[in-house]
C-alpha cells in the first residue's frame, strides 16, 4: 500500500477535518473559499487552516487562487486512488466484498416496475430553485422521473416571481407548495434514484445519508430571491435561474441511465453541473 493512504485515513480520522472533506464533497464540483467554509462549520479561519493544510499535504483537497481569495475543492485523484487501495488492496484482490451496497445500481433499476426514477431537488427555502428543477423535470421528463423537490428551511410559500415565471413558460402551479426535507424521510417515502442540491446553502448543511445510497449531486446557482433593484430586474434573476435549470434538466433527462455503471453516471451528473 501506498504511503500516502495511511496519511490519508489519519487525516480523515480527525472528526472536524472530516466534516471539511465531507462538505467539500457534497459542494463539488464547486471551488469553495475558505470563509464560507469556516462559516457553514462555525470554525475559526486559524483553525480551518490547520485543517485544510492537513487535507491538501495528504493529497485529498486542492487549493486555487484567485487574486486575494483562495478556493478549495476535493482531490478527485487523490480520492479515487485511496479508494483503489482499500479494494484492491484491503479487499485482498476482491473488490466486490468492498463495493458499496448499491454497486448493482444499474441491474437493480433495470428490473423495476415503474420505469421512472425517483428525483429530489433540494435548496434552503424550496420557494424558487428546487421548485423551477421539480416543474420542468417533471415537464421534460415525465415519462422518465417522478419529481419532488424540498427545502432544509421552506417558506412558508413559494416566492411570487418564482410562480409568475413558471405561469409565463406555461406551466401548471397548480400543485406546487414549499415542503419540509423530513416529508421525504422515514419508510414511506419515495426510495430516490436521484438526490440533487441547487443551492449552496443546502449541500453546506451536513443532512443524513439517503437510504439506498442514491446518486447525487450538486447544481448550485445563484439565488433569485436575494436579488435586488426595480421588479423587471428581480424577475430577470428568476428568468436567468429558470434558463440555467432547464439547460440542467434537458442534458439529465437525455442521459442513457440504464446504460451507465454508477461510476459513469455520476461523473456525468456532475459534468452536468460543470458545462451547463
Amino acid at each position: 500500500m501506498k504511503k500516502e493512504i495511511p496519511l490519508r485515513l489519519s487525516v480523515l480520522g480527525h472528526p472536524q477535518r472530516l466534516s471539511v472533506f465531507r462538505l467539500l464533497m457534497r459542494r463539488y464540483p464547486d471551488r469553495v473559499p475558505a470563509s464560507e467554509i469556516g462559516a457553514a462549520l462555525d470554525v475559526k479561519s486559524s483553525t480551518l487552516s490547520s485543517y485544510l493544510s492537513a487535507l491538501m499535504q495528504a493529497g485529498l483537497v486542492t487549493q486555487t487562487r484567485e487574486g486575494t481569495w483562495l478556493y478549495y475543492q476535493v482531490d478527485l485523484g487523490g480520492i479515487r486512488e485511496t479508494m483503489d487501495a482499500l479494494f484492491f488492496d484491503c479487499c485482498r484482490g476482491r473488490p466486490e466484498l468492498c463495493l458499496p451496497v448499491r454497486a448493482d445500481w444499474k441491474q437493480e433499476n433495470t428490473g423495476m416496475t415503474d420505469p421512472r426514477y425517483n428525483v429530489l431537488f433540494i435548496c434552503t427555502g424550496n420557494s424558487a430553485r428546487s421548485i423551477f428543477a421539480e416543474t420542468l423535470l417533471r415537464s421534460i421528463g415525465s415519462d422518465r422521473f417522478n419529481a419532488f423537490s424540498a427545502g432544509t428551511k421552506p417558506s412558508s410559500e413559494l416566492n411570487p416571481f418564482a410562480v409568475e415565471t413558471l405561469r409565463a413558460k406555461g406551466h401548471d402551479v397548480t400543485p406546487l407548495r414549499s415542503k419540509n426535507i423530513s416529508e421525504f424521510m422515514g419508510d414511506t417515502a419515495p426510495k430516490f434514484d436521484f438526490v440533487f442540491t441547487v443551492c449552496d446553502q443546502a449541500a453546506n448543511e451536513d443532512c443524513p445519508a439517503w437510504e439506498g445510497q442514491p446518486i447525487s449531486g450538486h447544481w448550485g446557482m445563484p439565488d433569485p430571491v436575494k436579488a435586488e433593484g426595480s421588479d423587471a430586474e428581480k424577475s430577470l434573476a428568476f428568468q436567468q435561474a429558470y434558463g440555467t435549470l432547464k439547460n440542467r434538466i434537458q442534458a439529465f433527462a437525455a442521459l442513457p441511465i440504464a446504460e451507465l455503471d454508477r461510476i459513469s453516471l455520476q461523473k456525468a451528473v456532475d459534468d452536468i453541473a460543470l458545462n451547463t
